[in-house]
């Protein structure tokens, strides 16, 4: 490993991210909320411990290899987790236990959106900002090393996959070169952010209020300056505002910048991941829209508000933002289960959602579907397609080995729970939301974190990381082969 390159990546990552804490502390100068000297002083503290890291390697030119991307992308989330801690522990208006301080850093900026915080709305300014900030900025940082990075390490076959299909879903890097690449998609990202605070505070939002949900929809992470989330807004309006730009983020980053670029929907149109997302979300729209409807209409309930909420819940846990306008949990039958798994599901490739993304899910649908026509036909030869084109069975392999370490680290993770004394729905849920990025669950967490302990917290943190970081890539540091020359 080039220990000075990754050296090198890390100090100047500390002090890009240092920079961050400015607005905050503006903010918190401005209206005199006693925070911004806890932000100042993390400013400083990463510039110092960056520019340590830095100045030492700083003449160093050695390029990073793919073993030592691995150790940068998973430092990325893990040192940021840390940082993004420091000013929540600094500051005194309102005591952070360090564990609650961490929770709430790696739940902002892996775009979880799990709280142990109870009465948001009674946070300084500086702090609603911050909380707001960590996910807008995690968003953008998943699409960049979705897009431009991850690609060339290998993650999980879906470099592969696209690598094996035609069209913007093949093109790792989009533009020549990486950084064209990334600047390209923050002006998507922006763009979009931009144009769903409009629409928030045309609807009826407050400025800071429909800026502060605008940053979380479009990273679809779902923290919220209210502890009732979109509800407190108690409107249908800003809910489909809010459904339409989180289905939006939920797509392929790839194939919104190849629309854009050649001034035409074909891209998304001709997108099968796409296709199928859209059916699935428009059949557990309907499905709980009945489901509410009969259990309404057996308890001579009123139902004038069930549409909207239940389309407006489909699509947050869908593409696992995790917004919540009612309590979903409280929903009959299997309905808050199937939310669940809507959000284990999660959104498309190169999009900010967590999950284990539709297109592999797709895959996997196939290839079951091929197992089975093999057992009536043990000679045939039958390719697994996605829209025209065969997918290589490297492919079906790397997929295959992605779900089978989701899902042991699924049970490892629900069972460290359920030994630490949670029950088996909260433990379930807790694990499903933390790998899936989601935020809510059920049981004892179902409208916050605040009630379990220190532990089940720890391996939130655990689980967010490793959903977010897609298994592999945290994975492949506990290999002893990795650290081999």
């Amino acid at each position: 490993m080039h220990l000075d390159a990754v050296q090198r990546v890390l100090g100047v990552l500390l002090m890009v991210f240092s920079l961050t804490m400015l607005p905050p502390s503006l903010i918190g100068m401005a209206a005199a909320d006693g925070v911004a000297s806890a932000f100042l002083l993390t400013f400083a503290l990463l510039v110092s411990l960056g520019s340590l890291l830095w100045l030492p390697v700083r003449r160093s030119r050695r390029e990073l290899r793919t073993r030592d991307g691995f150790f940068v992308v998973a430092m990325f989330w893990v040192v940021l987790g840390v940082a993004g801690a420091l000013p929540l522990v600094l500051q005194k208006a309102v005591p952070f236990p360090l564990v609650d301080a961490l929770f709430e850093s790696v739940s902002g900026l892996t775009t979880t959106g799990a709280t142990t915080i109870v009465g948001i709305e009674n946070l300084p300014i500086s702090l609603l900002y911050y909380r707001q900030q960590l996910q807008w900025l995690g968003g953008m940082g998943i699409i960049v090393l979705a897009v431009a990075i991850l690609p060339m390490l290998g993650i999980g076959g879906m470099q592969l996959y696209r690598a094996e299909l035609p069209g913007p879903v093949k093109d790792a890097k989009l533009t020549p070169r990486i950084a064209e690449t990334a600047k390209a998609l923050w002006y998507i990202y922006l763009g979009l952010t931009v144009a769903c605070a409009l629409a928030y505070w045309a609807a009826g939002m407050g400025l800071f209020d429909a800026v502060m949900h605008a940053f979380t929809t479009v990273a679809t992470g779902g923290f919220s300056t209210y502890d009732a989330s979109l509800g407190h807004f108690d409107s249908a309006l800003i809910e489909m505002i809010a459904v339409v730009f989180m289905l939006i983020s939920a797509l392929n980053y790839s194939l919104h910048f190849m629309a854009w670029r050649r001034k035409s929907t074909e891209p998304w149109r001709q997108d099968p991941e796409l296709v199928t997302y859209l059916v699935v979300v428009g059949t557990a729209c309907v499905a709980v829209i009945g489901g509410l409807l009969i259990y309404q209409a057996a308890h001579d309930l009123p139902v004038d508000e069930t549409w909207h909420h239940a389309i407006f819940q489909v699509v947050s846990f869908a593409t696992t933002t995790g917004y919540t306008t009612a309590s979903y949990y409280f929903w009959p039958a299997f309905l808050p289960v199937l939310l669940l798994f809507l959000a284990v599901v999660g959104g498309c490739a190169n999009s900010t959602t967590g999950g284990l993304k539709v297109v592999r899910v797709l895959l996997l649908w196939r290839q079951g579907g091929r197992e089975v026509l093999r057992l009536i036909h043990p000679q045939a030869q039958v390719p697994i397609k996605i829209g025209d084109r065969p997918v290589n069975e490297r492919v079906i392999d790397a997929v295959w080995g992605f779900f089978a370490a989701y899902v042991v680290i699924f049970v490892l993770l629900m069972l460290l729970m359920l030994a630490m004394g949670l029950d088996q729905v909260t433990a379930f849920s807790a694990v499903a939301s933390g790998l899936a990025n989601l935020g809510p669950a059920l049981g004892d967490v179902a409208a916050n974190f605040a009630s379990v302990g220190p532990g089940p917290k720890l391996v939130m943190c655990v689980a967010m990381i490793l959903g977010r970081l897609e298994i592999f890539t945290l994975l492949v540091l506990f290999t002893p082969a990795f650290w081999r020359r």
